[in-house]
């Protein structure tokens, strides 16, 4: 039975404990990532990938309940739950990317705030739904960066994601806007990456 290494028990219950906050019934992939590592995979509510690399050899692919796994971690076992393989259907980014730019954490965490501050403003002020004005908000360029020839636009539900997950360092570390074939957009920080994928044909990757 696959099970992960006690060392990586605290990492991981880190990265599931606020996943299952934002959705209760997430499932998290345990993705060989080498010898000695494990990619974790998960699906956030605001349609971003969010992916942690953790310290733990794993012979194979598997997709688990994200609260199931973190209930046993709790209980101090390490071996995984029944499995969801058929249940993933996320694509997930190629293993080869790039460094677009570099943003300061200090300078995510701030536009994070911004956006909540501003769904809670127009929630009580214009009465508008606060789902449909959180999806809007998500869609919003929240970061333009250039290198070169490209022209990269972050959306705050790729802020959101990194914030949202605990990824972020101390402030005066940075955050790598990242790009990879296929239209994918990443964030990565200090303890994670968020990923999104836009609609293919919009981006030249060079």
């Amino acid at each position: 039975m696959a099970e992960l290494a006690s060392e990586a028990v605290a990492d991981v219950g880190a990265f599931l404990a606020r996943l299952v906050r934002l959705d209760p019934g997430a499932l998290v992939r345990l993705r060989p990532a080498g010898p000695e590592a494990t990619a974790l995979w998960a699906r956030l509510p605001f349609d971003v990938l969010a992916t942690r690399l953790i310290r733990s050899p794993l012979a194979e692919d598997a997709t688990v309940r994200a609260g199931e796994l973190l209930a046993a971690l709790e209980r101090g076992e390490t071996a995984l739950p029944g499995r969801h393989d058929v249940a993933w259907r996320s694509p997930l980014p190629p293993e080869a990317s790039e460094v677009v730019e570099r943003v300061p954490a200090a300078e995510v965490r701030r536009v994070a705030l911004a956006a909540a501050a501003t769904i809670r403003a127009a929630v009580a002020s214009l009465g508008v739904g606060e789902r449909r004005l959180r999806d809007e908000l998500l869609d919003h360029v929240a970061m333009i960066v250039t290198h070169g020839d490209r022209r990269e636009e972050v959306p705050v539900r790729l802020v959101q994601g990194v914030v949202r997950m605990g990824f972020l360092g101390a402030d005066d570390t940075s955050v790598r806007v990242r790009a990879a074939a296929g239209g994918w957009l990443g964030l990565e920080a200090t303890y994670g990456c968020a990923w999104r994928r836009v609609a293919p044909g919009l981006r030249l990757l060079s």
